[in-house]
Formats: structure tokens, sequence, C-alpha cells
């Protein structure tokens, strides 16, 4: 009778099935009292060509002249490996061999699993922690002889073809070493550079002649910006005036009195005293010039002696101006406020908890909150007091502004740089997900994804570094990796049908 591959297959499986399942009868094993169905439901499955599953509802192994029933019984207070042996189509007593198996799980060292004989078959020591996705090898030494068989399990392993990863849109890449720059989001405010930022006063009161300069106008060092008549500079002026015509009289008379002292003329009383009127006439010339330098003035024509011209202090933006023409100002009334824009600060409330990681010179991205835009920065300075009201501190970021989108009293965010380093494990931020309570990625497998538990270290917000739970080269998914957690619950949730 001519019989093909499959029919042969069938008819093995069914074969070893009896052994096995008489076996468990003469030795007193645990096979289910519906073994008789159960067999026939297992010649139906291995006739269908799927994987026929033994009387423990476990794997059927074989090697050689042994076969074997691998079964994972999560019944009890943790999930152990059972096995059955048969040899030669006699079952083997518990006992009667010696068994370890290795578990290769992805990403982590093999695993040394020791058997103990129990009653009806024999029982891994330790618990088989979850997951249960791994490559196995039973190690079975009966007499003589010494088997090797090969085994896989993919518990909970999500279906999906190359095809349907495809068109999900599901990318697959290895996990590789990366740099992460760990970092803390902190609220703040942009303010001026209080460093370049000029409140300008007159300095002496008067009348304001003319102002040369606009709100919001440019100005650079030394531009006139207004002109005040004032009464007091005319005084300063006059003074240095007179004490320039004192020196001019006192040189003369100096020259003179030296001449005649050294022609035996006049008394040298007259000499000395003549020297002495310079030198006070110099003293007094260079004071009242002084004077008017503390000001910024100068010497003036005899028509424009209380004129007094207000000069921008630095190349900076007009950014508030409080004086128009004609008004009468006094000495200390702020007129101009001036800032150099081409810095400014962002002020950041920093919380108690994160004072021991936000550090001056650190490396900072500045994001605007009410439209795209970003600039780089560092920390310049960290308060020292927290406040006892808001327990927050205060940091400020200094940023470069040279087209001036940063403009004072914006609301923006700061990227503050905590710790950079190299990883040899990182994977897309976008792969990792939370799952029955445990951090996991899913990792790529033959014929679909395993959810792969994982403990996590540094991150960026484009990567994720792996402390625990893979390897680099191990393929996961990355973007699309929603649809194949969307599988997985689908996938429970008929479980729980």
């Amino acid at each position: 009778m001519n019989m093909n591959n499959k029919q042969k297959a069938a008819i093995a499986a069914i074969l070893l099935i009896g052994a096995l399942a008489g076996g468990m009868i003469l030795y007193g094993g645990k096979a289910k009292p519906q073994a008789t169905a159960e067999h026939d439901d297992h010649a139906e499955a291995a006739a269908e060509g799927e994987a026929p599953k033994g009387p423990h509802g476990g794997q059927l192994l074989a090697k050689d002249d042994l076969s074997l029933e691998l079964v994972l019984n999560e019944q009890g207070e943790a999930p152990r490996f059972e096995v059955y042996l048969s040899k030669q189509g006699k079952p083997v007593q518990p006992g009667g061999a010696e068994i370890t198996a290795t578990l290769a799980r992805p990403g982590e060292a093999p695993e040394l699993i020791t058997f103990v004989a129990v009653d009806g078959g024999m029982a891994s020591k330790a618990a088989i922690e979850e997951p249960h996705v791994f490559e196995g090898t039973l190690a079975v030494r009966s007499g003589a002889k010494a088997y090797s068989v090969p085994f896989e399990m993919h518990e909970g392993k999500i279906e999906l073809t190359d095809a349907q990863v495809a068109a999900n849109s599901i990318v697959v890449q290895p996990a590789e070493p990366a740099r992460i720059r760990s970092s803390v989001q902190l609220p703040g405010e942009i303010r001026f550079n209080a460093d370049r930022t000029a409140h300008v006063v007159p300095r002496v009161a008067g009348v304001v002649q003319s102002v040369a300069v606009s709100l919001g106008e440019n100005v650079k060092k030394g531009q006139v910006m207004a002109t005040i008549s004032s009464t007091a500079m005319a005084d300063l002026r006059s003074d240095l005036q007179s004490a320039q015509q004192r020196l001019e009289l006192a040189r003369t008379t100096y020259a003179r009195e030296k001449k005649l002292w050294e022609e035996k003329i006049s008394a040298e009383q007259d000499y000395l005293q003549a020297r002495q009127a310079l030198k006070e006439a110099e003293i007094a010339t260079h004071n009242a010039g002084q004077q008017l330098a503390t000001y910024g003035a100068t010497s003036a024509s005899p028509g424009a002696l209380s004129q007094y011209q207000i000069r921008a202090p630095f190349d900076g933006t007009v950014v508030d101006k409080q004086i128009a023409a004609g008004e009468a100002v006094k000495d200390d009334k702020v007129i101009f406020t001036v800032s150099d824009l081409s810095t400014v600060w962002m002020e950041v409330v920093v919380p108690a908890k994160d004072l021991s990681t936000v550090r001056t010179g650190a490396k900072a991205e500045v994001r605007a909150t009410a439209f795209e835009s970003s600039a780089t920065g560092k920390v310049s300075y960290v308060s020292a007091l927290v406040g006892e009201q808001t327990r927050t501190a205060t940091a400020r970021i200094v940023v470069a502004n040279p087209s001036g989108v940063w403009r004072p009293g914006l609301f923006a965010t700061a990227d503050i740089g905590t710790e950079e380093r190299d990883v040899p494990v990182a994977v897309s931020a976008q792969a990792v997900h939370s799952l029955d309570g445990k951090t996991v990625v899913f990792l790529r497998v033959p014929g679909g994804f395993v959810a792969q538990p994982v403990t996590t270290g540094l991150s960026d917000g484009r990567f994720v570094e792996i402390v625990k739970g893979m390897k680099p080269g191990l393929r996961y998914a990355a973007a699309g990796s929603n649809v194949v957690k969307a599988e997985h619950g689908k996938a429970g949730a008929e479980d729980a049908h």
C-alpha cells in the first residue's frame, strides 16, 4: 500500500503516543483519565499536520531509540518542567535516567536546569521563570548511552508573518550600542540678560532739549540718545573754563618769575611762589575736568555750556523709553533701558528633587511653548537657596539669540542634560512598552514576536538603554510596535474566552 509522508508521520505519532500512554499506565503515571479520547485527538491533529501532543499535553520529542514528553506544568506554585521517558517503546522508570536541560533565552546567558525523580516521571528542581521563550537542549543519560534532544518554546508568541509585518509598517531593527544623553525637562521664562542690560539715568537734573532715538531702536555704543539742558552742567563747565584761565595765567607768571630769578633781578621767593601757584592751577584744572568726565561730558563752546548729551553705554536695543522733549527730569530718573539682545537668559524653576542633577555648565536645549523654535545654551547659575513656599530653586541658562527670536517674557521648556555616556545596548524609545506590570520589548522570532522583559537605564527620548534582557544584534519591533502590542492584547482576550 502506498502512503505519503504525512500519513507515515501520523502513524508514527500514534505509535509513540500509545507507547507513552502504556508506560504511564504500567508505572502509575499521571495520565489523564480521558487518555483514550486525547489519543484520538492527538491522532487527528497529527493527521492534519499539526504538532502532536502527549498524554500530559506536552511536546513529543525523540532521539534515536529514545522518546519523551516534555511538559511545562504551570498548575503549582511555580512553573516547572516535567519529563516522561520511553526507550525502545518501553517506559523508563522515574530515576532510571539522568536529565539536565540548557535554556538559551534571548539576550541572556544559558541557564542550566537539573531534574529529580517524582511520581510518574522527572521534574525540574528550579522553577522555570517567565517569559517561557527559549531554545533548549535536553541532555539525557540512560544506561551507558547519552542523548541530546533539542527543543524550543515560544509561549505567548504573537503570530505575524513577514507580509503582515510589512503591511502594518512594523520596522524591525537590531539592538545596537548608542550614545545616550539623559536629561530633565523644566519650565521657565525668557528674560533680559542682566549683565548686558543698562538702566540709563541723566545723572544731572535738567530739561530735555531733544530725543534722538525711539523705542525698539538699535543703538551703538556712544551714540547720542538725548540732549538735556542743565544748569548743573553749565556750572561744571564754567568751573573748568575758569580753572583753565587761571592755569594759563599761572604759567605766564611762572615763566616770567623764573626768567627774572635766573637773571638775578627778582628774589628766589617770588619764583617759588609762582611755581606753587602753577601747581595749584594745574590741580584745579585737572579736578574740574575729572568732574565733567564723571558725567561723560566734555568742555563745550560758550553757547552750549548747559547742554548734556546722554549716550548709549553699549551696542543694544532701546527696550524702554521714559523721556520726551521739553520734560524736566531728575538726576536719578530711569529715562532709557538698553539691552543687548544677542544673548538672553532663561530662568528655570528647579524642584528640590532635581537639584542634585542640574549643575552649572550642563548643556541645555531650550524649546519655545508658543511656536516651533529651539536653541542651545548652558546652565550658568543655580541658586543656593530653595524657596520656603515653593520648595524650588532657580537656575539660569544663557541662550544665544542672534536673530532676536527669543523675546523676554516668552515661556519655554529647558531640556537640561544630566548625564551623557556610551551604552552597549540600546533600542528605540518607541519600542519600549509596559505589559502586565513589566517593561518589555517585542523581539522578532520566526513567525512573529515575543514580549521580552527588560531592565532599562538611561533615556534621551530617542533611545533607551537596555541594562538587562537583550544583547546587541537581537532584532526587535521599533516603529509600529504598538501594532504588535495590540495583537498581543487580542490574543489575550481570545484566550480569556
